[in-house]
């Protein structure tokens, strides 16, 4: 095509070039312009001819290139389609070979069905005959052992819960054998440091309400004339005086032992200087009222500073010092506070926590004794709300709150008083009290004790520190001992009130005896 195309345009500028020629030469007119002009057309017709065969030349070698560029594209096509058409057919293969697979597992799915078919049949007819022979048995032993099945669970969970409570009681009676082993030797090993480190004197006092007299005299005139002197005193101070057959000496009674100081010492002070009578009563008062107030303020300071605690509130330091004019169970508690600071702040330095903090509790444990008198309830009830207005710590609070088990013990610090208060009051001669007293909790505790199924006999020894109990061998096994133990114990915590602890001891004895004639 590119060829024709060449000849066309030789062609056509051969035609064009000579009809131009011959126009010039007839327009011109003249044989040698003839001449010259048909010598043009040859010339152009070689021209034409030279340049067909030119472009038909450079036509050839394009069809030629191009023939040879379409024939390499069309083999590298055929090679591409080649390839592509071998991948085409693996992949068939491939999906033939995948859909043979999946027809032989399809084939595989139905036996398998098939089979758990079967299985399942034969399952649910074992199930049955299961059942039945089930029901064989329980009816075969409900006839062998004339109870029913309700009656033989029954039996059975008894017979399991009593041999649960055996080994709970061994394993309860082993831990608290190993715990209270390792407990005591810990515990006599930091109580002993602690004692050993604070070996204060014990003050054992009682509140003093005897003034001697140098004579009988003087009864007289401390009664005055129609008794006005006495009523003087007893008006001015709150007390009563008691003035019986008692030789040379006259009783001071009241509630509240500053008070009854305050008569005191203004009573003997009124004795040696002989002048009695109304007006000189209300002046010697008013100044042991002064040197009171001044004492209490400089004894609570005092206490503070050697126990070594700080930022106390004032009116706590006046509380302080008034619980030197107090005393429980004939132990002054004003001592027993300083004392029980110290011992707090050693057990606390053995166990690793805050001394300053055990020893504030300790000072501050018994607060609530110095107005206890005034305010009805517990003192460690009241000295908890006392330190909670003074704007002490929770922690400082609780563990006086608790530190008679009135409230649940919180903290370590609770704990530590609780030590630490037994230690002071129970030292020899640290405190004394009533036989009466002494002799109804005795009787109670054995009461207590005495109060549990298999108990046989309760007996309180040890001035009360420890109560002996005896079992009955055929109701209290060796394993029911520790839990009977344990409840003997949590009932004398809730039901009786004593100083320290009491130590509870369950004693099992099997005897045989033998008589040889």
């Amino acid at each position: 095509m590119i060829t024709t195309v060449y000849i066309v345009i030789g062609v056509l500028v051969g035609i064009f070039s000579g009809y131009g020629i011959k126009i010039v030469l007839d327009k011109r007119a003249g044989k040698n312009v003839v001449f010259i002009a048909g010598k043009l057309i040859n010339d152009a017709k070689i021209e034409s001819s030279n340049t067909i065969k030119d472009a038909q030349l450079k036509a050839k070698d394009i069809i030629y290139t191009a023939k040879a560029q379409s024939e390499a594209e069309a083999k590298e096509r055929l090679k591409e389609v080649t390839f592509t058409e071998k991948r085409l057919i693996q992949r068939e293969e491939k999906l033939d070979k995948k859909f043979n697979l999946l027809d032989e597992r399809e084939q595989e799915i139905k036996r398998t069905e098939h089979d758990l078919s079967k299985q399942l049949k034969q399952i649910e007819g074992t199930r049955v005959e299961i059942e039945e022979l089930h029901k064989k048995q329980i009816a075969r032993l409900e006839e062998i052992s004339g109870m029913n099945s309700d009656q033989a669970k029954k039996a059975l969970m008894e017979s399991l819960e009593s041999e649960a409570r055996h080994e709970v009681a061994k394993k309860i009676k082993q831990i608290t054998d190993e715990a209270m082993v390792e407990a005591d030797r810990k515990a006599k090993e930091i109580l002993a440091i602690a004692i050993q480190r604070y070996s204060a004197d014990v003050v054992n006092e009682h509140t003093v309400s005897v003034v001697n007299l140098p004579s009988e005299e003087m009864k007289g005139r401390i009664i005055g004339r129609e008794g006005r002197n006495i009523r003087s005193i007893e008006a001015i101070t709150g007390v009563d005086l008691i003035v019986d057959d008692t030789p040379d000496a006259v009783i001071v009674s009241s509630f509240d032992p500053i008070k009854r100081e305050i008569a005191r010492l203004s009573l003997e002070r009124l004795v040696v200087d002989g002048r009695i009578h109304p007006s000189r009563i209300e002046e010697v008062v008013e100044k042991v009222k002064a040197e009171m107030v001044d004492g209490i303020w400089e004894a609570g300071q005092k206490a503070t500073f050697d126990v070594g605690v700080h930022g106390i509130n004032p009116e706590l330091i006046k509380l302080l010092g008034k619980l030197k004019y107090r005393t429980s169970f004939a132990q002054n508690v004003y001592q027993h506070s300083i004392d029980v600071a110290h011992l707090c702040g050693i057990l606390a330095a053995e166990l690793g926590v805050n001394q300053k903090i055990a020893k504030r509790i300790g000072l501050l444990h018994d607060i609530g004794k110095a107005i206890d008198h005034e305010v009805e309830g517990s003192h460690a009830i009241i000295g908890a709300e006392i330190l909670k207005r003074y704007g002490e710590s929770s922690t400082v609070t609780d563990a006086v709150a608790s530190h008679h088990n009135e409230l649940q013990v919180n903290s370590v610090f609770g704990f530590l008083v609780q030590a630490a208060d037994s230690l002071s009051a129970a030292r020899p001669a640290a405190r004394q009290e009533m036989l009466e007293n002494y002799i109804k909790r005795l009787t109670e505790l054995e009461k207590i004790a005495g109060s549990f199924n298999g108990v046989h006999r309760a007996y309180a020894v040890q001035a009360g520190r420890e109560v002996r109990v005896m079992v009955d061998v055929k109701q209290i096994s060796d394993d029911d001992m520790e839990l009977l133990t344990q409840g003997i114990t949590k009932a004398i915590e809730k039901n009786l009130t004593y100083p320290g602890q009491i130590k509870v001891v369950v004693i099992r004895e099997n005897r045989a005896i033998g008589y040889a004639k």
